[in-house]
């Protein structure tokens, strides 16, 4: 199976995992990144030569609609976003416009150009926020407790009432958190692998964070990139919870992270208020029955692999940063 496919928000931890796997099963693979003054490629720098970058912003309808004549996708992969929760709260109204709005855009440009392509959705796990059932499956109503959150609520609807108005092929991976080493540094997790990575190597010797009790179920973004894929590949579009099914806390990431280099996080470890949300979303667990039974999807790394990964890429990172002196 190969195509052509579309892959906004490339540049990220997905979009980057997302183009390898593209390209491993024979696919053309274009991506679309924002204008900026400074190109930040460093996740696909590796596959850069493979891939074709365009200007383009889910901000600009016409921008989407261009790249659609020009390109003639088979599957277009929304997953561009203004997708860090606590810029939401500081940024609401852009994060409403790109996270929420910017999926209409691109959806009413396949609608215009070729109601034929097929597209993922990338909706998110925090639109349930204060959970009103555990396990969450796709059945579980959505509280969510941040503009991020709410903005994911509207992007999951329009597709689903673009899929049942327009009959397009469109579904909605309802992602719960997943990480890799190429996982930004605001993000918790990297902020833990790095921190530890840093301490480690005596550059720093306190991790300050937030709620260390929060718990969230964690996998692998790798992973995770199979099921989108898989997602278009079923004979009809859906809605699909993407989850491990286990739940760890803060804590326990901790725990591990500095356990994988011999260190104890108590010794190291602080508690800064500044990190706690202004609405906390305290447990987010999915159930992934339907992607496993539909789909044929399983997730590959454990938890345990997950971090330890993590840590050891951050280890080999910052030892690469001392030697170049930075």
């Amino acid at each position: 199976m190969s195509g052509t496919a579309l892959i906004t928000g490339i540049t990220g931890q997905d979009g980057a995992y997302l183009a390898k796997l593209l390209l491993d099963k024979g696919y053309q693979v274009h991506g679309m990144m924002r204008r900026s003054s400074t190109e930040t490629l460093e996740r696909i720098a590796d596959i850069r030569d493979e891939i074709t970058i365009h200007q383009g912003d889910l901000l600009d309808q016409l921008s989407l609609v261009r790249l659609l004549e020009q390109i003639e996708p088979t599957e277009v992969y929304n997953l561009a976003a203004q997708s860090f929760v606590p810029t939401s709260w500081s940024q609401p109204i852009l994060t409403a416009e790109t996270t929420g709005l910017g999926v209409t855009r691109v959806l009413e440009a396949i609608r215009q150009v070729n109601p034929n392509i097929k597209m993922y959705q990338a909706s998110s796990s925090e639109m349930f926020g204060k959970v009103q059932e555990t396990p969450q499956t796709e059945a579980t109503p959505f509280y969510p407790r941040s503009p991020y959150g709410v903005a994911k609520v509207y992007g999951y609807w329009i597709t689903i009432n673009y899929r049942e108005s327009y009959n397009l092929f469109a579904s909605n991976g309802i992602l719960f958190n997943h990480e890799s080493p190429l996982r930004g540094l605001e993000f918790v997790t990297r902020k833990i692998t790095d921190g530890v990575a840093r301490i480690k190597l005596g550059l720093q010797k306190e991790l300050l964070l937030g709620n260390l009790d929060a718990k969230r179920d964690w996998g692998f973004a790798g992973d995770f990139v199979n099921a989108m894929w898989l997602m278009l590949q079923a004979n009809e579009p859906g809605d699909f919870v993407v989850a491990t099914g286990e739940q760890h806390s803060v804590r326990e990431f901790c725990e591990i992270a500095f356990s994988t280099v011999g260190l104890n996080l108590d010794d190291h470890v602080g508690i800064d208020p500044r990190f706690y949300r202004p609405a906390e979303v305290e447990t987010l667990l999915g159930n992934p029955a339907k992607a496993k039974t539909e789909l044929g999807w399983e997730p590959q790394v454990t938890f345990e692999q997950l971090v330890t990964m993590m840590v050891e890429q951050d280890l080999k990172r910052v030892e690469r940063e001392i030697k170049l002196g930075n």
